[in-house]
């Protein structure tokens, strides 16, 4: 009994919530609020908004070869000067700390000249490896 009582109670919540949404909806239709189409702006070929769709007469060609759908390619320096940090022989690594900047880069003793060591100054290349930007191309500078 205790449960269609409870029943008949949120049907009848949900019948005034209805008319309640009816109701509103009939107000807003009697006080002439706008539709949707009253509601649409248009950006003109200036960039401003405005409430009057465009003209098709201005309607510019684009081609579509003159669009770039790609970012420039940052311009970077091709030859790097360096100083070698840490040198291991025995396992045939070291890292390379760049003049211009605190930056660090592995290198692998088969891109760099027999007689490396630690201290010396380098020009050398950067590629990508697989852990990250790698020192090829040593040279050993004085």
């Amino acid at each position: 009994m205790a449960s269609s009582f409870r029943k008949k109670e949120l049907d009848k919540k949900k019948d005034q919530k209805r008319k309640e949404k009816q109701r509103r909806k009939e107000e807003r239709k009697a006080d002439g609020s706008k539709s949707f189409d009253d509601m649409i702006a248009y950006v003109d070929e200036n960039g401003l908004i405005t409430n009057t769709p465009p003209d098709p007469d201005k309607k510019m060609k684009v081609d579509l070869d003159d669009i770039m759908v790609s970012t420039p390619k940052k311009e970077e320096e091709t030859v790097l000067i360096g100083r070698v940090e840490h040198y291991n022989p025995d396992k045939g690594y070291g890292f390379i700390k760049k003049q211009s900047g605190l930056e660090k880069y592995f290198f692998h003793f088969r891109n760099a000249p027999a007689n490396i060591a630690e201290g010396n100054k380098v020009t050398f290349e950067l590629e990508r490896g697989e852990r990250g930007m790698t020192a090829v191309n040593i040279i050993l500078t004085t």
